[in-house]
């Protein structure tokens, strides 16, 4: 295993044991409010604070780009850190969240990590070594067809409410076409999802820059997950992928072909 991926899966299982350790005193745990449904909570903090300091100790020059604490430190290489993907899922006890690091250098996402912890899934990528789920190649379905996809979403519920009417008429056109729609609330998930084959495609407006690595789409632009899920947003939008995606304000779905790219897409497109 590459060294800084090493380093991305010690972290990341050792944010998860953060998290899984608090799901016992989910009422006295410390929320805040960022924003319209969107919390923040000890946990999350603390469980950044872990992986920033399983990184330092190893690579104390490295730069961050964290949900909570925001963008620290200046250097070629930079971890892009959400500690938990999830958070109103954990707060109210369901199970689905995870733990989502990628490590950029020089602009381009070299390694990404998703961590799910409730069920202890790791799921890994490397440019040029394909993805995996516990060191088990990973390979994205082979569904063509809209009529036998299910397909993964996130519903605009914070800030990007405003394109909820546009999102819903996307959710109708998919639904009345694929075998089935889920939301299972962790972007980072889905779209490991999508790259373990779990679900063919995912689509959601507006995921934020923690969510997402913007300068690595072009690490995947060829990958066939990247095509999968370019087909899916098209057939959901009647437009193309990359028009719709890149023009959220016109209430269009930001997914896996859009010109931004979550780190955990990585895993999709295998960064090639």
């Amino acid at each position: 295993m590459q060294p800084l991926l090493n380093i991305a899966v010690r972290a990341a299982r050792r944010a998860g044991e953060v998290i899984v350790r608090s799901l016992n005193r989910l009422e006295s745990l410390a929320v805040t409010s960022k924003g319209r449904n969107d919390f923040v909570s000890e946990v999350d903090h603390a469980a950044e604070r872990e992986i920033i300091a399983t990184v330092r100790r190893h690579y104390p020059h490295h730069a961050f780009l964290a949900e909570e604490s925001g963008r620290s430190g200046e250097n070629d290489t930079v971890w892009i850190v959400d500690p938990l993907d999830g958070t109103t899922n954990f707060l109210h006890g369901f199970p689905v969240f995870s733990v989502s690091i990628a490590v950029e250098v020089r602009g381009r996402l070299e390694h990404a990590v998703v961590y799910d912890p409730m069920r202890q899934e790791l799921f890994t990528a490397s440019r040029g070594a394909g993805a995996h789920l516990e060191n088990r190649r990973m390979r994205v379905s082979k569904a063509r067809q809209l009529e036998s996809a299910l397909v993964a979403t996130g519903f605009p519920y914070r800030a990007n409410v405003q394109y909820l009417d546009a999102y819903m008429a996307m959710l109708r056109a998919v639904t009345a076409k694929c075998a089935g729609v889920r939301r299972p609330g962790s972007a980072a998930l889905d779209l490991a999802y999508v790259a373990a084959g779990r679900v063919d495609a995912f689509w959601e407006i507006g995921l934020a820059p923690w969510d997402t690595a913007s300068p690595t789409a072009r690490a995947v632009t060829s990958s066939p997950a990247r095509r999968r899920c370019t087909w899916s947003c098209w057939r959901s939008s009647r437009r193309t992928c990359p028009r719709s995606c890149a023009r959220p304000e016109r209430g269009a779905a930001r997914c896996a072909g859009a010109p931004a790219a979550t780190a955990s897409l990585a895993l999709a497109g295998s960064l090639v």
